[in-house]
């Protein structure tokens, strides 16, 4: 039998030009999707490079276009809001505009919290439901018998457990 891969066949269509970036159909429509070229530039609203490659309006319409040859005159012939239209055709948002808090805040911290939360619910269905019960050597009256009994046995009666209890008094040494 013949050894026909997925990559032969894969080649072999894009050889005859049926497979390839171009002719890949759009997931909503029947239109061609097409790439964007990153070589050309683009215009971007950022804080650290304020001022764009590009304007924001590419293709003007006649208002748009009238008022970019009366730009070309004397600004004093420019109303308030001729300048504000040009600064709009030019930028989309100012500066201000761009430093202007927003409410993104809220629903990161919602996130984390949502995240801490579920990670506690975690913790705590594990801690009762798959980890075994503490050993009984955890308990109080566990500790106490076991430091009754280390005194008991006199260890390490010079530095350690036992040098400082006063085995006359019975008790703890002040």
């Amino acid at each position: 039998m013949l050894g026909f891969s997925v990559f032969r066949g894969t080649n072999l269509l894009r050889a005859r030009g049926l497979l390839s970036a171009v002719g890949v159909r759009a997931v909503h429509g029947h239109e061609v999707a097409k790439g964007e070229d990153l070589s050309v530039p683009m215009y971007c609203d950022r804080k650290d490079s304020p001022l764009p490659d590009i304007s924001y309006v590419q293709k003007l319409n006649t208002e748009q276009e009238a008022l970019k040859e009366k730009e070309k005159g004397s600004w004093k012939n420019l109303t308030d809001e001729e300048k504000i239209a040009l600064y709009r055709i030019a930028f989309h948002q100012s500066y201000a505009d761009m430093c202007k808090s927003n409410n993104e805040w809220k629903t990161v911290m919602g996130g984390a919290f949502i995240f801490i939360g579920f990670t506690g619910l975690i913790v705590w269905w594990q801690s009762a439901h798959v980890y075994p019960p503490k050993p009984h050597t955890f308990n109080e009256e566990w500790k106490e018998k076991q430091a009754k009994r280390m005194l008991d046995m006199q260890m390490n009666p010079i530095e350690g457990f036992a040098s400082k209890w006063d085995y006359e008094k019975n008790e703890w040494k002040k």
